[in-house]
């Protein structure tokens, strides 16, 4: 679960770029965020990833206050918090399986289970026969699923995913949308950025609307 409470992002040269955002997103529920570019989108996805701390209020993930979180535990809070790019961030001198095994090797895993793990991720997504292959092979919509099955390789209790559709066709979104749902059906927090008034209207999810940094509406758009 995520839970903002009056958080508030100030940078140093005094741009405020959240101002008292207050919402929360439970486990298995699945929600959009929008909003004009400079919004603060970027920015509260940031915050949760603690990429960046808040200057106020408090964000809690799963009951742990962030802002009180060492930076010895910022690691293995990251292993449980998932993310999907637009751009994929692949490395396209590895295989799909590499890309995908990554974060595991990273974080010191026994073979034995990030062989089990990546493989269970890639047949999620599926991709388990291009494991060999090289990124470069694939379409884009394939290399966006490859960059699913990474982000949710160590099951993350969260996933986050900025503009995951920017590049690809309706049909190729709604594919990738799919998948979204159910991971949320798996009772992880899906937040999910976009500019894609479409996408979420076809959606019927919840939306956070941010203006200015400010979260003006909570709502649910349905297209007719």
């Amino acid at each position: 679960m995520i839970e903002f409470d009056n958080v508030s992002k100030r940078y140093p040269d005094g741009h405020e770029a959240l101002s008292q955002v207050s919402f929360a997103l439970d486990a298995g529920e699945m929600a959009f965020l929008t909003g004009h570019s400079g919004a603060g989108k970027s920015t509260l996805l940031k915050l949760i990833m603690l990429m960046e701390r808040p200057s106020g209020g408090q964000l809690l993930v799963n009951g742990k206050n962030l802002s009180r979180l060492h930076k010895s535990q910022i690691p293995y809070y990251r292993r449980r918090v998932g993310v999907v790019f637009q751009n994929h961030q692949l490395l396209f001198d590895r295989t799909v399986f590499d890309n995908v095994a990554l974060p595991m090797q990273v974080s010191g895993a026994q073979h034995r289970d990030i062989e089990r793990r990546v493989r269970a991720a890639l047949d999620k997504v599926g991709l388990l026969s291009k494991e060999k292959l090289n990124p470069v092979q694939l379409s884009g919509g394939e290399q966006q699923r490859i960059g699913i099955a990474r982000a949710v390789v160590h099951t993350p209790r969260i996933l986050l995913a900025d503009e995951p559709t920017g590049n690809l066709d309706p049909e190729l979104s709604a594919e990738i949308m799919t998948l979204f749902e159910d991971f949320r059906n798996v009772g992880v927090s899906v937040l999910v950025a976009t500019h894609d008034i479409a996408l979420i209207s076809s959606m019927g999810e919840r939306v956070l609307t941010l203006d200015h940094g400010r979260l003006s509406e909570t709502a649910a758009l349905v297209s007719a």
